[in-house]
């Protein structure tokens, strides 16, 4: 439903009252900002009461209004320039504190995503992951930090990781030409969408491996090649993409994955603690340095 508002309202059109042809017409036109207005802002901004704006919520088929704001906030999240971002940033902290803005926006995030992730998908990607015979992690532009971190710790309990990170689609099907059957990749993309990590998708599930998409919606385009969906927020407005949901996601994957396979990363870690160890590694604090 959300994926088809615009033209939901469009549907409706003539049916609608004076009022509610006017909120059609300012989110048609204003979808930026609209998405983040109280139903008493866009009332106020188009010249209608809040009433009538809950009313059209629910005309169009939601439940109320913040079930229709939320909608309007997913159908901006892949079309939002980098200029429109800032803006809408700007707008939404206003005066408020910047730090203090930002760090509930990602309270939040985490949030709404413990809520919306699958505990059965989740297991099922944990799968997939310990019996495959390669995994293959996809992540480009900001994604790119997120899959660097996963690759160092996977990299410390599987034999077989690759990141596939380059900005040439040509040669991401030259690293993942060997993919099968017994092989699964872990695609990492947020809005705004990287077209080739869709299309790399696609090549992993047409040659039979086991795809699993980190997004932050159902209607993601990384979903529809993908054998098990992790979701997770990323929807700050700006021109900075907030990876903090989406990095926990991956620590929990992690960590579900090190249990699964508790004795071979003990055995693994013991080993390199010996090798820190014995090539000074870390710095080591003494006890009385910190007290």
């Amino acid at each position: 439903m959300k994926k088809y508002l615009l033209a939901r309202m469009e549907s409706f059109m003539p049916t609608f009252s004076k009022g509610q042809r006017a909120i059609a017409k300012y989110i048609e036109e204003h979808y930026d900002k609209a998405a983040f207005m109280t139903a008493s802002k866009l009332g106020a901004t188009v010249g209608v009461s809040e009433s009538t704006v809950v009313r059209f919520a629910t005309e169009v088929g939601y439940e109320g209004y913040p079930e229709l704001q939320k909608a309007m906030q997913e159908m901006i999240r892949s079309k939002l320039t980098s200029v429109q971002r800032m803006e809408v940033t700007s707008n939404r902290i206003g005066n408020a504190d910047v730090l203090d803005s930002v760090l509930n926006q990602d309270i939040d995030k985490i949030r709404r995503t413990m809520e919306e992730i699958s505990h059965e998908e989740f297991y099922n990607a944990v799968d997939s992951i310990v019996n495959a015979r390669k995994i293959y992690i996809l992540a480009t532009r900001s994604s790119a930090a997120i899959g660097g971190f996963l690759e160092y710790y996977f990299n410390l309990i599987f034999e077989g990781v690759s990141l596939v990170n380059t900005t040439s689609e040509t040669e991401i099907y030259e690293q993942m030409m060997r993919i099968g059957k017994e092989d699964a990749v872990i695609g990492i993309s947020f809005p705004r969408y990287s077209k080739m990590a869709v299309k790399a998708l696609r090549f992993a599930s047409d040659r039979g491996a086991k795809v699993i998409a980190l997004t932050d919606s159902m209607d993601s385009p990384l979903v529809p090649p993908s054998n098990h969906v992790l979701l997770a927020r990323s929807d700050m407005a700006s021109i900075v993409d907030s990876l903090v949901a989406p990095l926990s996601v991956v620590n929990a994957l992690i960590v579900a994955i090190a249990l699964r396979k508790k004795q071979e990363v003990i055995a693994t870690f013991d080993q390199l603690e010996q090798i820190w160890d014995e090539y000074e590694v870390y710095e080591k604090v003494e006890e009385n340095m910190i007290e």
